[in-house]
């Protein structure tokens, strides 16, 4: 799994202004290291990663093709879209992208140990389908061949290891996040901003500071913890909603107060899966409840000053402060705007988590991707991760909003197993 001569030659050719970028993205993909530091730590704080194409050694022109195939992923992720009815632009991008799809791999074949270190081991995509198939793949008890059609959709990178383990397309409904209000109100009075930092740079670095992603994913698990509970000996919606009324009605959780039509009432009756008769075959009770992340850029607003975009908005994407629930109906999937000319922002990262039952957020195991798979063009190969929670909320600095994510699986699926041991076997 070491890189080839080929992929450090790829490397080498980004061009002379990111070469210095270039080399550490090379350290990275090679190693599988990232800091292992994270604003999760404390409640938030500095990031500890740069740019996403600092990261991983990408240009500008790299990042554009990433954010037009993110696009065309959500397109063809909605009920009976094809690729010819794709965008123009995102159809053209998609073609000079030199995106491939993985090929088949043998379902005996076991995978190797992926290279781990500082809190992420790397893989390649193609021994990431063979433990996938090893451990994840399974129906019904029966291991399983990732099939062409997976295949394509976990060629897309971090979306595509979400969207392969969850089915549809993931839509981002029921988000939750943590937001500390008090420590931005302080934060706002008691610092100023740094010297030539604008006021509006100043404000979108406090607020990115005051959210919290360790509480928000432990607000993700209890809401999950929630509906498995009411999913049990539930074998129709009216009783699964009676059971989940009652457990919250128990708790005193104030997600009882949701109305009928809230996103969180109607999140299962949303679930594909759960109306196909190979899944839940609108069957509560076989059905459970699993957890993924996305990470994003606040300023998406079309209306939003030109600094709310590039520096991000201290109001938007904030939870309910009673329920933890994120209005997600405003996320586009715009990136960050420039705030230098050549200047390129990825337009959202995705970490999938599944059904883990490790109580400490420290030992979970989130897995991600660095790009699309493009092992011909100067993009290069995708490249597979398995990070701890500290790694991965730690995000970068495309990125200033990190929320958790409840959606639905078949139990009879194991892509979200309890157990996830980072770099198995």
């Amino acid at each position: 799994m070491n890189h080839t001569a080929k992929e450090s030659a790829i490397f080498m050719n980004k061009g002379q202004s990111l070469l210095a970028f270039t080399a550490l993205g090379a350290i990275v993909c090679t190693t599988g290291f990232m800091p292992s530091g994270s604003p999760a730590e404390g409640g938030g704080g500095e990031e500890r990663k740069g740019s996403y194409a600092e990261t991983h050694g990408l240009t500008a022109d790299d990042v554009e093709s990433i954010n037009a195939l993110n696009e065309r992923a959500l397109y063809l992720g909605r009920p009976g879209k094809t690729p010819a009815g794709l965008p123009p632009s995102t159809d053209t991008f998609s073609r000079s992208s030199g995106m491939e799809i993985p090929p088949a791999e043998p379902l005996d074949r076991m995978p190797d140990a992926y290279r781990a270190y500082g809190g992420r081991a790397t893989t390649v995509v193609n021994n990431y389908i063979r433990k996938w198939q090893q451990a994840y793949s399974h129906r019904d008890g029966k291991i399983r061949q990732m099939t062409e059609d997976q295949r394509e959709k976990l060629s897309y990178g971090c979306v595509g290891i979400t969207w392969v383990n969850s089915g549809p397309y993931p839509t981002n409904r029921l988000a939750f996040a943590f937001f500390d209000e008090e420590k931005y109100e302080n934060g706002l009075e008691n610092s100023s901003p740094r010297p030539n930092e604008t006021q509006a740079e100043f404000e979108g670095r406090i607020a990115k500071g005051s959210f919290d992603e360790e509480k928000g994913f432990k607000r993700a698990r209890d809401v999950a913890s929630i509906m498995n509970k009411a999913l049990e000996n539930a074998h129709d919606e009216g009783a699964y909603i009676e059971n989940l009324k009652k457990e919250l009605q128990n708790r005193n959780d104030d997600l009882l107060h949701e109305g009928s039509r809230s996103n969180f009432y109607s999140a299962l009756r949303d679930t594909p899966s759960f109306k196909d008769r190979s899944g839940g075959n609108h069957d509560p009770s076989r059905m459970k409840a699993v957890i993924y992340s996305k990470h994003f850029w606040s300023g998406q607003s079309w209306w939003a000053s030109p600094e709310k975009r590039m520096f991000g908005d201290p109001e938007a994407f904030r939870p309910d402060p009673d329920t933890g629930l994120v209005d997600m109906s405003g996320d586009r999937n715009v990136p960050r705007s420039p705030a230098k000319p050549g200047e390129r922002w990825v337009n959202f990262d995705y970490g999938w988590f599944g059904a883990q039952t490790e109580a400490d957020a420290d030992k979970t195991v989130w897995t991600h991707a660095n790009h699309y798979h493009a092992p011909n063009s100067d993009v290069g190969p995708m490249r597979v991760y398995e990070s701890t929670f500290r790694n991965w909320s730690a995000g970068y600095t495309d990125f200033d909003r990190g929320t958790y994510v409840v959606t639905f699986i078949p139990k009879s699926w194991n892509t979200a197993p309890a157990k996830v041991e980072q770099g198995w076997p």
